[in-house]
């Protein structure tokens, strides 16, 4: 973070020469604003504050996961319902501390900046840019090197304990187990968390840059000019509310109603959020104002943000919606994978890979309405807007996803403690419905992903002076290729990163099983510190590769190539990514489920497939297995590819404008 920020000063301050002396501005060139040397300064601040917050939210997250899971798996001694109640409240409390540390953080860098910049209204949000990049920079670790370090556990776990030596999930037995554990929470938790708060934060400080050089930021209108955080600090009362009818108004005692419960948690924050929304924009707003609108003035009305919100609010619901159905096992998709497991390990990959694919179309004609509502109504401002809103309910949508881990952990430890089995079928039924939320939480990471970047990929070719970006231009096209081909290239740096570690855990079981006496017996420890150094190292070195790529590319492109060529090379890696990230995460989300359903054997045609060791199930446990690296890390860092190179570019347009393009000139 400290090297990256020393790069931000270098770029930013070099524009005009590390210049102190003010300039004009670069919308409104009869006003000065202030020196390039103060806007280095200020960003390095705001991308320090960033990167410090995201930090803080992933830490206390884990620490609130790590004990609340022996609570929970107490707790389910004495039923379904305390063990909900226990569980979900913890991982609420991981929601709403990063829906408000990310907004309290950057509503107090706001005012503390302002201070200095006073009236430089467009320096001062420029700036704030920085904050976004900080917060996606550690997103970027957290889960890049969270997934690596999860999934290389569970691999080997998996496939020497499950496949090999037919014992147990979370068998004490099997050393790679704490380490499978532990990857739960780096991964899960404090991954995912880095992963919205980057996409929070990143789309404030697009709606906040964009309205800074429109009607609000030229007038000077604070409340107007905040309308972004408000829409936001409503979206935690919201899911406050929404909270209670979970934990208080209706009370749990049916293992069948955990999955319906969860789901409607999002179904009730989006209709009171729409309230909500209504109440915020017709009490802050003007009912007249323009908007900047590449080079144009547009002119809208405050009805128009209404809709623009409540475009990437709902299109938010119906992403988590067809996840849902695509990776529960409650639905025909998921029962026709597991039924592809009669046959063998290979007609279940590709029904899995089917599935995947399938599953990208509903949410991209979402995505798309909520771009097209967005613009039509508000140009650029509108589609950062419609991402607000789709994260406007981010404290639910959070703790319905880290619910999962949280249950996941507790059926570990109780089966590690040894306590009676009708305990480990309680952690198991919470477990298999945080299995689908964790997939909506994923899906709704991924819909936000694509709103955001395009909110940015906007504001910085409003920063660095296009009015168009043509895809016939030789510059733009040669942008387009290499932007799509990203995301393969970071997927295949994860995948492979994933592999050569379980490769080295696996070994590392054998050996033990191998080695050490009565280990197989029960009678031996086996020595679990060694697995997880292998998680650990792995995670640190081979996130290096796939960060490089992500934090390298734009600068390299926007200093040789130019500005027009970065522009290709962000929309090129928006449009691949988000649909190579919804089919890995939809896929390997139907093959966990696949597994689990013949695992339950809760219905006549699971128990056909099962019991646990036929040789379906084996079949379900290897695409299991294929699809941790997809769900768990190739799918969800490919947001963070898109949204970092956008904010990144966002950044650093102002050397980019100035100095770029060294191979055209």
């Amino acid at each position: 973070m400290t090297a990256f920020a020393v790069v931000i000063f270098l770029f930013l301050g070099s524009v005009h020469n590390f210049s102190t002396h003010k300039k004009p501005c670069a919308y409104d060139e009869s006003k000065l604003c202030h020196s390039p040397v103060a806007n280095a300064v200020f960003s390095c601040i705001a991308f320090i504050l960033g990167a410090l917050t995201s930090v803080l939210s992933g830490y206390l997250g884990m620490k609130i996961a790590t004990y609340a899971n022996a609570r929970t798996t107490l707790e389910a001694q004495k039923g379904v319902g305390p063990a909900f109640i226990v569980a979900y409240r913890s991982s609420a409390v991981m929601g709403f501390l990063l829906a408000s540390l990310a907004l309290l953080v950057l509503y107090i860098a706001i005012n503390v900046f302002k201070l200095y910049f006073h009236d430089d209204w467009e320096g001062l949000y420029d700036s704030i840019t920085g904050y976004g990049l900080g917060g996606s920079s550690v997103a970027l670790f957290g889960r890049v090197g969270g997934g690596i370090y999860t999934k290389a556990a569970d691999v080997g776990a998996d496939l020497v304990g499950k496949v090999e030596l037919n014992i147990p999930e979370d068998d004490p037995r099997n050393p790679a187990v704490i380490a499978d554990n532990v990857g739960d929470n780096v991964g899960d938790i404090a991954g995912m968390g880095s992963d919205l708060f980057g996409s929070y934060a990143e789309s404030s400080c697009a709606a906040l840059f964009v309205a800074s050089i429109s009607s609000f930021g030229i007038n000077h209108e604070f409340p107007a000019m905040m309308y972004p955080l408000l829409i936001s600090s409503m979206g935690i009362i919201v899911c406050l509310i929404t909270t209670l009818f979970v934990t208080d108004f209706q009370k749990l005692t049916n293992i069948k109603d955990i999955g319906p419960s969860l789901k409607n948690q999002i179904l009730i924050s989006t209709l009171l959020m729409t309230g909500g929304v209504a109440l915020v924009t017709f009490v802050t707003l003007p009912v007249h104002f323009t908007l900047f609108d590449f080079g144009r003035e547009k002119h809208v009305k405050n009805w128009h943000l209404f809709f623009c919100v409540c475009s990437g609010l709902w299109a938010g619901l119906v992403i988590g919606y067809t996840t849902e159905y695509y990776t529960s096992n409650a639905f025909k998709p998921v029962k026709d994978v597991a039924n592809s497991c009669k046959t063998g390990a290979a007609t279940n990959v590709i029904f899995g890979l089917a599935l995947g694919y399938q599953s990208v179309i509903i949410p991209i004609f979402a995505i798309a309405v909520a771009i097209y509502v967005g613009f039509a109504l508000a140009a650029m401002y509108g589609i950062a807007l419609a991402a607000l809103g789709m994260l406007s309910t981010i404290a639910t949508g959070l703790s319905i996803d880290t619910y999962g881990p949280i249950s996941d952990n507790a059926g570990g430890i109780a089966e590690m403690a040894g306590m009676p089995h009708s305990v480990r079928e309680t952690t198991d039924a919470l477990d298999s419905a945080g299995n689908t939320t964790a997939a909506i939480g994923k899906g709704f990471a991924i819909g936000s992903a694509a709103l955001v970047s395009l909110a940015l990929f906007g504001a910085y070719v409003s920063r660095v002076g296009l009015d168009t970006v043509n895809v016939l231009n030789k510059k733009v096209i040669i942008g387009l290729l290499v932007g799509a081909m990203l995301p393969y290239w970071f997927s295949a740096l994860t995948m492979k990163s994933v592999g050569s570690a379980a490769l080295k855990m696996v070994e590392e079981v054998r050996r033990q099983f191998n080695e050490i006496p009565g280990l197989m017996e029960g009678t031996a420890k086996p020595d679990y510190a060694t697995c997880v150094k292998i998680s650990t190292d792995a995670s640190i070195k081979k996130m290096i590769a796939p960060g490089a790529l992500v934090m390298v590319t734009p600068l390299i492109t926007g200093t040789f190539f130019g500005t027009e060529t970065l522009a290709g090379l962000l929309a090129g890696a928006l449009v691949s990514g988000v649909q190579v990230a919804i089919s890995a995460s939809n896929s390997g989300g139907a093959w966990d489920n696949a597994k689990k359903y013949i695992e339950a054997g809760a219905s006549e045609h699971a128990r056909l497939l099962g019991p646990k060791g036929s040789e379906a199930h084996k079949a379900a446990v290897i695409g299991d297995t294929i699809g941790d690296p997809l769900k768990d890390t190739s799918g969800p860092s490919l947001n963070i590819l898109v949204k970092l190179m956008a904010v990144e570019s966002l950044v650093f347009a102002p050397f980019f404008k100035a100095h770029g393009g060294l191979f055209f000139k």
